[in-house]
């Protein structure tokens, strides 16, 4: 099956348009994944037969199809400990098509103010009594694409439903289970912030006019609870606009990738010169250092600590005794021949060792 690296190995010395550092790395690093270039790799053994199994190093870009999984592993197992036992809702802010070239031309700035005027959107809301009256916490994460791989830049923002007191001492239900806080309020609130953030950076002479007049839209729906939910926005949070599985055929010149319908779960096909698919994956490698994950009010890295005292508060709140949060169990390598989980044995062998199964 083709992968995205060999397309890229293909066809990168084509590629005439400048490309950006965090492009050029983004590119270097998808072709050397868990090959012989990364220098090393890592060495397993299977304690019921004995198999050696070896895996070259991963690259660990953020634009790489291979290393997704992994990063998707670590971060709900980080997770499992702020687990809280409430149903957590799914807020997503997506920008109007007369921003987008705002977007291309300062996205470090404008991804910026865009994630700023959100949040504060959010928790300006969840304070007013109307809505909920309390503090609440927030992860939120930037995607810049749809999926057939246009630009489309918007937000996914987790959060529990409820929030903290003003006091501290008690947890404020929501007043409706389905949505968290009125997407209606929220959508102009954002619209209102980042209008102002954008004039703070003398950006919004670039903005046409009639962005501001028509209709700008957030949805909200519940996510469930429990690892669910965390497992739910971790596959928005670590996926890139597209992996290996989704590529269906490139045949050296053209490449047909699948996708599904948001709204009925159809499955499309799409066809494009390999050049023109570079292009279309490209534009959604993000600027250097670009945090797109960000984390606000009690879910914020300052105030980590306080998540078992809130996990307490509601538990008393429901009359239920503590208990320890949901496990999340963490995926490991079984052996080719036998299926029985191996074992580490080296974490920087130069080179597989002769008769290894390269996994």
């Amino acid at each position: 099956m083709a992968e995205l690296a060999d397309i890229f190995n293909d066809w990168q010395k084509f590629y005439t348009k400048s490309l950006t550092a965090e492009q050029y790395h983004a590119i270097n690093d998808i072709c050397a994944c868990r090959t012989p270039e990364m220098g090393s790799g890592v060495l397993y053994s299977c304690p019921n037969c004995k198999t050696p199994h070896f895996s070259w190093q991963s690259c660990g870009n953020r634009n790489c199809p291979k290393c997704g999984n992994d990063k998707i592993t670590k971060w709900l197992s980080k997770r499992q400990q702020e687990l809280l036992p409430v149903d957590y809702y799914m807020n997503t802010f997506t920008l109007p098509s007369e921003l987008r070239g705002l977007c291309r031309r300062f996205p470090k700035e404008v991804y910026g103010v865009f994630f700023s005027a959100a949040s504060s959107a959010l928790k300006e809301l969840a304070l007013d009594k109307r809505f909920l009256g309390a503090e609440i916490g927030i992860i939120g994460t930037l995607h810049t694409w749809r999926r057939d791989g246009e630009f489309h830049p918007h937000i996914h923002f987790l959060l529990p439903g409820g929030g903290l007191s003003k006091d501290g001492c008690y947890w404020v239900f929501p007043k409706n289970k389905k949505v968290l806080i009125a997407p209606t309020p929220l959508a102009k609130l954002f619209k209102g912030k980042l209008k102002a953030e954008l004039q703070k950076l003398d950006l919004l002479k670039f903005v046409p006019k009639n962005a501001w007049l028509k209709k700008w839209v957030v949805h909200s729906k519940n996510v469930g609870n429990g690892m669910s939910s965390f497992k739910y926005l971790a596959t928005y949070m670590q996926r890139i606009f597209i992996s290996n599985n989704r590529i269906v055929e490139y045949d050296g010149t053209n490449v047909t990738f699948k996708y599904k319908d948001s709204k009925n779960g159809q499955t499309h096909y799409r066809t494009m010169h390999a050049l023109e698919f570079m292009k279309m994956f490209l534009q959604h490698v993000l600027p250097l250092g670009f945090q797109k994950t960000r984390y606000y009010g009690f879910l914020g890295s300052a105030r980590k600590k306080v998540i078992k005292d809130i996990r307490t508060i509601i538990l008393i709140n429901r009359g239920q005794p503590p208990s320890e949060p949901e496990e999340f169990k963490t995926p490991f390598f079984k052996c080719k021949k036998c299926g029985v989980k191996i074992t580490l044995i080296n974490a920087g062998a130069r080179s597989p060792p002769q008769g290894a199964v390269i996994i």
